[in-house]
């Protein structure tokens, strides 16, 4: 698969912005500051309905507008499909699939597929287990969008269960309706936090071998790498904190749930929130659910958070991005099912090693976008299409091959000598915002 025009409008620092894609190598080079992250922002959008940059979508709506609008025109096999999203500033975000009436966003969930690393992938492994639990759920929708249902659902029922528990601490004890209401919630939060928690189970079995595999192929092979879901629901000690996750040593949190059924899960979620009640009601707030718990990334056989070194850290980082690359892979083998991969500002941080390694890696998929502040930064294997990125637009000949003919257009440009160097490429008439 790949995106072969994208168009902006309202969508961060561009009031308007289009152009024309092709499969293979795409690098988007310009200073930083000038717009090169929002154009492949704008495209992990189109696939994860959300941004890897910011929580919510309030700062992608360009200032002083109520809308930003992202279409894409995507391409998979002998297949052309349109999508749109419509971002509101106040309102419910819509989508249009091929020119349709406006449906919902997540409608439009999974049609593209995208695998981005990005300098915020450090937190993947250095971070609070919240950007792990986001990771795994980013992953489990990528391969099935409908499991977006799972994590809204459980999140649904887990407000609920909050408002009760934060209205039985304000109250000073737990009264009889209390107590009964709140059991009826322990049932729904735990059937519905079962589903959510199986398909993590599942889909961390599924990872495991992709991470050892894309580890050894970064680095020099001299460690092992693993990853393990670790379940506050399985744990009958004192819960740690949130900053603390699982994986630590000490940590009480038990694997091993992998086997069990649903239903299996349910009945011991359920018999975690009993264990943990007092606690609960003391805070006001659920301790017992996959919302709490954690993936275990390892380095041999001590935690990577605190333990690996820097470059170890960023190959760990890359692997579990890698991973779920070769897993989409694997999930769909039909002609243009490759997922287009990002990566943003990635090669600045990286030593020359492991900037060899990973380009090696993505460079065969059939679409890559890459960008960089330094055209130096990118390596051989990625040289393809290099695309200058200009306040408010872009500007390219087609056949530049080197960031220093980039460059050379952009200083032409401030001489007068070049074409403007404002949006090209524009698209059809019928394909405008």
């Amino acid at each position: 698969m790949y995106v072969e025009h994208l168009s902006l409008t309202g969508f961060r620092s561009y009031e308007q912005l289009d152009i024309r894609m092709e499969p293979g190598i795409t690098v988007f080079v310009g200073p930083n500051g000038v717009g090169k992250t929002n154009i492949v922002e704008a495209v992990g959008y189109l696939a994860a309905l959300s941004s890897h940059r910011v929580g919510n979508d309030r700062p992608l709506v360009g200032f002083g507008a109520d809308r930003a609008i992202i279409r894409g025109g995507l391409v998979r096999g002998e297949q052309r499909t349109s999508v749109e999203v419509e971002i509101n500033a106040e309102t419910a975000n819509r989508a249009r699939i091929n020119r349709s009436n406006p449906v919902r966003a997540r409608d439009a969930a999974g049609i593209l597929k995208t695998v981005l690393f990005a300098p915020e992938d450090l937190a993947l492994v250095k971070g609070d287990p919240s950007g792990r639990r986001r990771y795994l759920d980013e992953v489990l929708v990528s391969l099935l969008p409908h499991r977006a249902a799972l994590r809204a659902d459980y999140e649904r029922v887990l407000k609920q269960r909050n408002a009760l528990l934060r209205s039985a601490r304000a109250a000073g004890r737990l009264s009889t309706a209390h107590e009964a209401t709140l059991d009826v919630w322990d049932q729904h939060l735990a059937e519905a936090g079962a589903r959510l928690l199986s398909a993590r189970l599942l889909l961390v079995d599924r990872l495991r071998p992709h991470v050892q595999r894309a580890y050894r192929e970064l680095t020099d092979g001299s460690k092992e790498a693993n990853i393990v879901y670790a379940s506050t629901v399985s744990s009958s000690a004192d819960l740690p904190t949130e900053e603390d996750g699982a994986g630590a040593p000490g940590s009480p949190l038990q694997e091993g749930l992998a086997e069990l059924t649903p239903p299996e899960l349910t009945e011991l979620f359920v018999a975690g929130l009993l264990r943990h009640r007092r606690k609960e009601l003391e805070r006001g707030i659920s301790l017992v659910g996959p919302h709490r718990d954690e993936l275990a990334v390892l380095l041999g056989q001590a935690p990577a958070k605190g333990y690996a070194s820097h470059g170890e850290t960023w190959s760990m980082a890359l692997a579990l991005r890698l991973a779920s690359y070769y897993l989409l892979l694997e999930e769909d083998t039909t002609p243009g099912g490759d997922p287009v991969l990002i990566l943003d500002d990635v090669f600045a941080e990286l030593d020359a090693q492991r900037r060899a390694r990973l380009a090696s890696i993505v460079a065969s998929a059939e679409q890559v976008l890459v960008t960089a502040a330094v055209g130096e930064d990118i390596p051989d294997a990625l040289r393809g299409r290099r695309i200058l990125v200009v306040p408010g637009g872009i500007a390219e000949d087609g056949t530049t091959t080197t960031a220093e003919d980039a460059m050379g257009a952009a200083t032409g440009a401030d001489a007068g000598s070049a074409p403007d160097a404002g949006v090209t490429d524009q698209p059809p008439e019928d394909d405008r915002a």
